[in-house]
């Protein structure tokens, strides 16, 4: 009998996953104002079982420029509450440095001492292990939500505002490379290129 050709069963077409929104696409700029951090602040102390630890977190990301891979890595060891300092270990090659910290970062970071005492980081779970990267990033998009934000926002939003703010107080390009941990000053000048103070005196009404 002659041999027939085998039937092999047609390959479904593979669809392709949804393409990703761009952050253009999502939100119009991709930094927070300090009156937004304080309505994320507010919105996460009153959401969850957790709102001291969360507040604080958005509080100390935003006051020294963290990366959520730096906020979630945060030990108590950097942490002096007596002299009023912390240490910052920047990861991504970047420069550590020391930064004050005023009376709202301390009497908030004295709390959370306070409610984990026993842990060595200063921002951990429910099963008092180091926070997750996913864990903060829901953290601060569920307090952009309940402050009743028009977009969408994310940790690395508060980096960038950290710069925006300290450019738009007309501090030097070099003091804000060093707090932020720049290892390129490069990076640095994209805060201060758009910083309105440099166009303060185009106009004397």
């Amino acid at each position: 009998m002659p041999k027939t050709k085998r039937q092999t069963p047609k390959t479904a077409k593979l669809s392709k996953p949804p393409r990703r929104q761009r952050n253009i696409e999502l939100r119009t700029r991709e930094y927070l104002t300090t009156h937004e951090v304080d309505s994320i602040r507010k919105a996460a102390r009153a959401s969850g079982r957790h709102g001291i630890r969360d507040d604080t977190l958005i509080l100390v990301m935003f006051r020294h420029a963290l990366r959520v891979s730096e906020a979630i890595a945060l030990r108590w060891e950097q942490v002096d509450l007596k002299q009023g300092l912390l240490h910052v270990r920047r990861l991504k090659n970047g420069l550590p440095s020391t930064h004050p910290l005023r009376g709202v970062e301390l009497r908030a970071l004295r709390q959370l001492k306070r409610d984990y005492p026993d842990s060595p980081y200063v921002f951990i779970s429910e099963r008092k292990a180091p926070m997750t990267a996913r864990t903060v990033r829901h953290i601060v998009a569920r307090a952009g939500e309940c402050a009743e934000f028009e977009f969408t926002i994310h940790p690395h939003m508060l980096r960038h505002s950290t710069g925006f703010y300290l450019a738009n107080q007309g501090q030097d390009t070099r003091a804000i490379q060093s707090y932020m941990g720049h290892s390129n000053i490069k990076n640095t000048t994209i805060y201060t290129e758009l910083s309105p103070q440099r166009f303060n005196n185009f106009w004397q009404d």
